[in-house]
């Protein structure tokens, strides 16, 4: 199910080879002693993984906000950073955490819409079939817990290892493992429902 649903999303946006850990590494050190350049590379790095994931767990709504959100509160929690852990793993739970953060005040205010955008439809019918995969993609997500949408996210949408999420969610890799299962097997049932052949 993974390869199905990679191929909506694009290539495979993974840093999590130790040539990046180590420029990341590096990066940090020199934010840590001013150089707002460095933090500049850093956002280009990631800005697209952590605007992807936000889409995925929050929908279109604030979008541009709420990676706003989570690069500031990158720059501000940077002296805090423990050096020993992968700078992509700590954005990552920070992501997470604005998402959440996004998902109850939402549910506060009663307006939780997570709407496809589909202003750029093209009426070439393999951009309609991609954009009507998209769309059951979403839904299905939306049918998940919280829980299982946010590992199965991260796991095959954003390619992030099973270890790394456990870090980032700060629960044991059984737990990935379970929920990554049960929230396969209820997105499964969602697009079989829908007429998906998987």
């Amino acid at each position: 199910m993974a390869a199905r649903l990679a191929h909506l999303w694009g290539p495979d946006r993974r840093n999590g080879d130790s040539e990046s850990s180590n420029h990341d590494s590096e990066l940090v050190h020199r934010c840590l002693q001013g150089d707002s350049q460095s933090y500049r590379l850093l956002y280009r790095r990631y800005q697209a993984q952590v605007r992807s994931t936000l889409y995925q767990l929050c929908g279109p709504s604030h979008l541009d906000d709420l990676v706003q959100d989570v690069f500031l509160r990158a720059w501000k929690g940077l002296p805090k950073f423990r050096r020993s852990a992968k700078f992509s793993t700590w954005l990552y739970r920070i992501t997470c955490n604005v998402a959440s953060d996004q998902r109850r005040q939402l549910a506060k205010q009663n307006q939780l819409s997570l709407n496809v955008d589909l202003l750029s439809v093209s009426e070439n019918t393999s951009d309609l079939m991609q954009l009507h995969y998209q769309d059951l993609v979403h839904r299905g997500l939306e049918q998940l817990s919280w829980e299982q949408r946010t590992v199965l996210v991260l796991h095959d949408l954003e390619d992030v290892p099973q270890k790394e999420i456990a870090q980032v969610l700060q629960i044991p890799v059984g737990t990935v493992k379970s929920r990554l299962f049960h929230g396969r097997a209820a997105m499964r049932k969602f697009l079989e429902a829908q007429g998906v052949q998987l």
